[in-house]
């Protein structure tokens, strides 16, 4: 009883200080505030030292219904679009896969962080695989997690400042939030299911970053062939967006800053070349290829699909190229990156290790 008393407790005082944050965020008109909010809130409450914990399927299927979320607004010719531009796709992919190379390749070499830790740290996406390889390979892999998870953060907040500066969010008053629509429940029973088994089969395949792609694709297919309407009303959409965004604020835990604070300089530096180098991927695209300004970030924006799928629904941008991108990255970091940086972490040697 004592235990379920302070797992409530945690979660009261989790959710007691989400609230404010998260109207902090609204008011401010930030897009993706009810992820933002969560997130946030998330860095704060577990530095304090809180902790919160919750069955793992559970943030699954929240990160199923962004899937569906993103599959609603996305038409199948994503497919076309890709193969319609893969010039433009394969430089924005290998482009953004190099850049984040050559700085932890550079990193490792100059000894900024220890063993091959910057290595595996700046990979764009695909954060618990390279988490756990690094640990093979004398990297520290807490700080390789604390890199992987402040830059999604880092980038969830850059793409917001973007999507204020380059006017992707609304110009005039947002309309007031409908946080309890009519709901068609059929609909919504069906989304609910294509979420959870979309989920439970991305665990079951072990289909890296499978629970946001797998009903994505499926939501794809599905509502084009007429055999799925999407239905996700407000306040479901806020308590996944809540999720996503605790499941990364609640990771930069007191006992990890700790462990890091020495080496957050040398952190921060790689995280910020990487956005520097990532966005002057994007420019390139907007000058090459007319594509405006806020689409091409949140395109080569380095990891956190999820996030970028949120911040991408919520503001004026071309959220099919933006998800088409960002999947084609995804897929070939999933697939490349971890061999790429296990040739460069062999040839580097033991530097450093420990």
């Amino acid at each position: 009883m004592k235990a379920i008393g302070r797992h409530f407790t945690s979660w009261s005082a989790l959710i007691a200080l989400t609230i404010p944050v998260t109207a902090l965020m609204l008011w401010l008109h930030a897009p993706a505030a009810l992820m933002l909010g969560p997130l946030l809130a998330g860095v704060a409450f577990a530095s304090w030292g809180g902790k919160v914990t919750y069955p793992v399927p559970v943030f699954a299927v929240a990160q199923g219904i962004v899937g569906a979320m993103i599959a609603r607004m996305v038409p199948l010719t994503i497919v076309g679009d890709i193969l319609g531009h893969w010039a433009l796709f394969t430089v924005g992919v290998v482009s953004v896969v190099a850049a984040s190379t050559w700085v932890g390749w550079q990193m490792t070499r100059w000894q900024m962080l220890p063993g091959t830790t910057a290595l595996w740290g700046v990979s764009p996406g695909a954060a618990s695989v390279m988490t756990y390889m690094a640990e093979a390979y004398g990297a520290d892999m807490r700080m390789v997690a604390f890199m992987q998870y402040l830059r999604v953060v880092m980038v969830a907040a850059v793409a917001a400042a973007v999507a204020r500066y380059f006017g992707g969010a609304s110009q005039h008053a947002p309309d007031a939030i409908v946080w309890f629509p009519e709901v068609a429940w059929l609909p919504l029973l069906e989304t609910l299911a294509l979420a959870g088994v979309g989920s439970w089969l991305a665990r079951r395949l072990s289909i890296p970053a499978g629970a946001f792609l797998v009903p994505l694709v499926g939501g794809i297919v599905l509502t084009h062939l007429g055999w799925l309407r999407i239905e996700l009303p407000t306040w479901l959409l806020a308590g996944c967006y809540a999720l996503v965004g605790w499941n990364v604020g609640l990771r930069f835990t007191r006992a990890l800053l700790v462990h890091v604070l020495r080496r957050l300089p040398g952190i921060l530096l790689c995280i910020f070349v990487m956005l520097a180098m990532c966005g002057g991927v994007a420019a390139f695209m907007v000058f090459a290829a007319g594509i405006d300004p806020l689409t091409a970030y949140l395109a080569t924006s380095p990891g956190g699909a999820d996030s970028i799928a949120i911040i991408a629904a919520s503001t004026d941008v071309d959220v099919s190229f933006v998800m088409a991108m960002q999947t084609v990255r995804l897929l070939v970091v999933l697939f490349a990156a971890p061999y790429l940086t296990k040739i460069i972490a062999d040839r580097i040697g033991g530097v450093g290790k420990g």
